[in-house]
């Protein structure tokens, strides 16, 4: 039987203190255990070093290593220097803010069993929103269809990819670094791959639950994330049906999940006024109501 390839889990982590210890907690309790968990800071400036230190403190017997990335603020160079720093043959990545299934190591071992496969993407839930199985259900459905009938393209999803070290190396240089924060790095990496003929799969079985704490961001700042998409389908010259559907829904979905979030309280896993109370107290006082957990974002 032949050896299964090594993994390593790559997380960029910019000022995540409320998330990264359920995602350090989701990347031990698994099925089968990576061989490297590695943590990039891009210039935190909360306690996320200080919870990943307290985990590797409490897991020696687990490779959890901690990394600084100070040249730039963003995740493209932020995601750059773990994937280089991976020893490992295949490196997996997901966000901070997201918790990954059980399975999802022994998953991608399994999937990159096939020496055709160069990388790899599944579907995304949402740990902290109401009606958690039909949005995840809506995604898993989405994406397949996306990945069955696009021509021209193929997707990577940040939260939820992984890629053979060998292919990353082939094509780091001609990715974008993204200095200016206007692209989706990972449709990027993508679509660089798709067009230097590298095989990107998308597996069914390969689950991670996301923060849905974008929609929490202004209307103006939701639209400019959103279209990030176009800015990096555009750059590679590549028209993308799939996208612009995309775009369209998450804008059509932007206010009313917007407002579930503002009346849900995904700690307790429940609806409450708690948030609209707080915030008409803090407009009769003249002043800002309290940022609630979950709201900070990348």
């Amino acid at each position: 039987m032949a050896q299964q390839p090594s993994v390593a889990i790559v997380i960029p982590a910019y000022n995540e203190e409320r998330y990264i210890g359920k995602c350090l907690a989701s990347c031990l309790d698994q099925t089968s255990a990576p061989e490297e968990i590695i943590v990039v800071d891009n210039k935190s400036t909360d306690n996320t070093a200080a919870i990943v230190r307290r985990y590797q403190a409490e897991n020696p017997h687990i490779d959890i290593q901690l990394i600084e990335q100070n040249d730039h603020q963003g995740i493209a160079p932020t995601r750059n220097q773990g994937f280089d720093h991976a020893r490992s043959d295949i490196i997996a990545r997901t966000d901070a803010d997201s918790v990954i299934a059980r399975d999802w190591v022994e998953t991608i071992r399994r999937r990159f069993e096939d020496p055709d496969v160069d990388a790899a993407s599944g579907p995304i839930g949402f740990h902290d929103m109401p009606l958690r199985g039909f949005l995840f259900w809506t995604d898993a459905t989405l994406r397949g269809k996306v990945h069955k009938y696009a021509k021209n393209e193929r997707f990577l999803i940040g939260a939820n990819m992984a890629i053979r070290a060998q292919a990353w190396k082939s094509v780091r240089h001609l990715t974008q670094l993204d200095l200016e924060d206007r692209l989706h790095e990972d449709v990027d990496l993508a679509l660089t791959l798709f067009k230097n003929d590298f095989e990107i799969a998308y597996e069914p079985g390969m689950v991670v639950a996301m923060s849905a704490r974008r929609v929490e961001s202004s209307p103006r700042e939701f639209y400019r994330y959103v279209t990030r998409y176009t800015r990096t389908t555009d750059l590679h010259g590549v028209r993308s049906p799939a996208g612009y559907t995309a775009i369209t829904t998450l804008l059509l979905l932007y206010f009313p999940f917007r407002t579930m979030r503002f009346f849900y309280d995904p700690d307790n896993l429940h609806f409450t006024s708690a948030k609209a109370r707080d915030k008409l107290r803090a407009m009769r006082a003249g002043r800002r109501p309290v940022r609630w957990p979950g709201a900070s974002r990348r």
